[in-house]
């Protein structure tokens, strides 16, 4: 699925998230929670209570999906759902600051119980909460390789903390 697509669904559907704070939203849960379900997800996307149409609603269930299976893949395809290289360096950097507030918020909603056994976790969900302050107003070459350090950062974060989640599951399951 491609950035602009899932981004004008959400804005016909009125929905006042972006593309990349949704697909935030959508990892934090699923990083805390292998079970969440993406009605759940969809709730949280509709918090005002208005309703979708049902195509729109079965696309973003799709996405869902999608991202649940990409970061649950053993060939680690999973990545930042943000806007494509063609899109100025300004407005990419804007959606990380927006994934990165989503996440927080979708591990908000399902992981509040585990955030008090997490160990590396921690530092890592410290370093998302400062990339939500990031200046979005960047250009230029330096700018954008560190913005591709960030966003590999933050992919490789995610699949740890995600797998810190797991354990520490397993840890007060057992």
């Amino acid at each position: 699925m491609a950035y602009a697509e899932i981004n004008s669904l959400l804005i016909q559907s009125e929905i006042e998230l972006s593309a990349a704070e949704a697909h935030g939203m959508a990892t934090g849960m699923l990083c805390t929670n292998q079970q969440a379900k993406g009605e759940f997800w969809l709730n949280e996307l509709l918090s005002d209570g208005h309703s979708l149409p049902q195509q729109h609603s079965a696309v973003l269930i799709k996405f869902f999906n999608i991202t649940r299976s990409t970061l649950t893949s053993d060939d680690y395809s999973f990545n930042l759902f943000l806007p494509d290289d063609s899109v100025l360096l300004a407005q990419q950097a804007e959606a990380l600051k927006n994934w990165c507030q989503g996440f927080l918020f979708g591990v908000s909603l399902v992981g509040k119980s585990t955030l008090d056994t997490l160990k590396e976790g921690r530092e890592i969900l410290k370093d998302i909460t400062e990339f939500t302050r990031l200046d979005s107003q960047v250009e230029g070459e330096d700018n954008e390789q560190a913005f591709m350090e960030i966003t590999e950062y933050l992919r490789a974060a995610v699949l740890l903390l995600r797998d810190e989640f797991i354990q520490s599951h397993k840890d007060t399951v057992h």
